[in-house]
């Protein structure tokens, strides 16, 4: 589990001559640690061959429309939670500590809730400690997958691998928030989303605690894990 999320940490990031000379080294790795079914290892499958094919440059600029030219695709989790709110800060601090706790320090130009990242830090973790961790927001990662499924991207593939990896049922009403308060990619628009309500989920800071979406990731995995403790 820990190469596999390593390797989907690759997945996520700016495609390099280097991520495209290692993809069969890669697919490898998917085969080999078996992490989850034949379906989520077809749509990486189909991914891996898109990146091992197309020239480099084409593949850089799909993978900039996607995720740097549309918020709604942003892959930084707490752009889909916080926005730009001020409760941002505090959150990206609680999950830097988080990091450091675990022997994951960051280079100074990474943000710690950069999926890659997360991701990174997921593979540092005991397997059953990294299953809870990708759990977490696993709302807001289902809320992507559907997004990327829409606009026809095999990037939705590692986002379904993800929450494969998770074991997570992700809470419909938050996804559904989630896609109803989706950002506009209209210029025209994005001044005024600035200024709107962020999406909150509620109970999340009745547990004490860190403050912003640490809190909120840790509330909604521990009500997903109760409900799947209730069902058995």
């Amino acid at each position: 589990m820990r190469l596999t999320l390593r390797t989907l940490a690759a997945l996520t990031g700016y495609p390099s001559a280097e991520l495209k000379s290692h993809v069969s080294e890669l697919r490898a790795t998917l085969e080999k640690e078996k992490a989850f079914g034949r379906p989520v290892h077809n749509g990486l499958d189909a991914l891996l061959d898109r990146l091992e094919r197309d020239d480099l440059i084409d593949a850089q600029t799909a993978y900039t429309d996607l995720f740097d030219r549309s918020r709604a695709l942003s892959l930084h989790l707490f752009e889909h939670v916080h926005g730009d709110n001020r409760e941002r800060g505090q959150a990206m601090l609680d999950l830097a500590e988080q990091y450091m706790q675990a022997g994951l320090l960051l280079e100074s130009q990474e943000l710690p809730d950069y999926i890659p990242v997360f991701l990174e830090y997921a593979s540092c973790l005991p397997p059953a400690e990294a299953r809870e961790t990708l759990a977490q927001p696993a709302h807001v990662l289902a809320a992507l997958e559907q997004r990327l499924r829409e606009r026809g991207s095999d990037y939705a593939a590692v986002f379904a691998a993800i929450l494969a990896l998770s074991n997570a049922h992700p809470d419909h009403k938050a996804v559904d928030e989630l896609q109803k308060n989706a950002p506009s990619d209209d210029p025209a628009r994005i001044d005024d989303e600035w200024e709107e309500k962020e999406v909150t989920f509620t109970g999340a800071h009745d547990m004490g605690g860190p403050t912003g979406i640490v809190a909120r990731l840790r509330a909604k995995g521990k009500a997903m894990t109760a409900a799947r403790g209730t069902k058995g």
